[in-house]
């Protein structure tokens, strides 16, 4: 389903970033085409996220650069997260880099956020009090329930699940984990979300982006 872009129900969500992505927004009515051109111009940017802004120094992810630009270079509201228009503008770009390995940085300013990621990684949370190696590291392969644990890699995001009936970012799924082991959720777009979403990118260098993904 995934392969077969007929039959990825996620293609809908970057037929919408489409259009999008052509639409005037702001006091200026800037269009994202307006400075970036075509949507194959983004081919290989969302093989970085999260990467650190400039000159701000802080870590973003792919979602959190879509609102920036839109509120500092189109001057209008920043969109929700998680709202239809937010995951499609990043199915969209997303799409453009699908095959293209993952290439993240991890050195210089990267690097605090990195090893903060990587404690988060393998830190015991929740009432079950379990992390995220023990499942994805330790036990992939394994079964949950009907479910094949995986080795935990974002290489599919925004991605479709059928258990949502919808599309969903990585800060989504993240949440639902730490749900899964009744752990306190992170609210979307916390340090935490993008410390954690930049070591995943790190496990998952050379993979594939496969965006939009199609899981269950």
């Amino acid at each position: 389903m995934q392969a077969d872009e007929f039959e990825n129900p996620g293609m809908l969500w970057v037929a919408r970033g489409a259009n999008l992505w052509q639409q005037p927004e702001g006091p200026q009515a800037r269009s994202c085409a307006g400075c970036h051109g075509e949507g194959g111009s983004m081919r290989g940017a969302a093989t970085r996220y999260p990467q650190i802004d400039q000159p701000s120094g802080q870590l973003v992810d792919l979602e959190g650069r879509i609102r920036q630009c839109r509120s500092e270079r189109q001057q209008a509201a920043p969109l929700d997260w998680e709202s239809e228009p937010l995951l499609s503008l990043a199915a969209y770009v997303a799409f453009q880099s699908r095959g293209l390995p993952i290439r993240p940085s991890i050195d210089g300013a990267a690097r605090p956020f990195f090893e903060r990621g990587r404690e988060l990684y393998h830190q015991r949370v929740g009432q079950m009090n379990l992390s995220c190696s023990q499942c994805h590291d330790s036990n992939w392969g394994r079964q949950l329930g009907p479910e094949t644990i995986s080795q935990g890699h974002g290489t599919g995001y925004p991605v479709y699940r059928l258990e949502w009936q919808g599309a969903g970012s990585l800060q989504r799924r993240l949440r639902s984990c730490l749900s899964g082991v009744r752990a306190e959720m992170f609210p979307y777009g916390s340090p935490e979300h993008l410390e954690l979403a930049l070591y995943l990118a790190w496990r998952a260098e050379g993979l594939a982006i496969d965006a939009p993904g199609v899981r269950r």
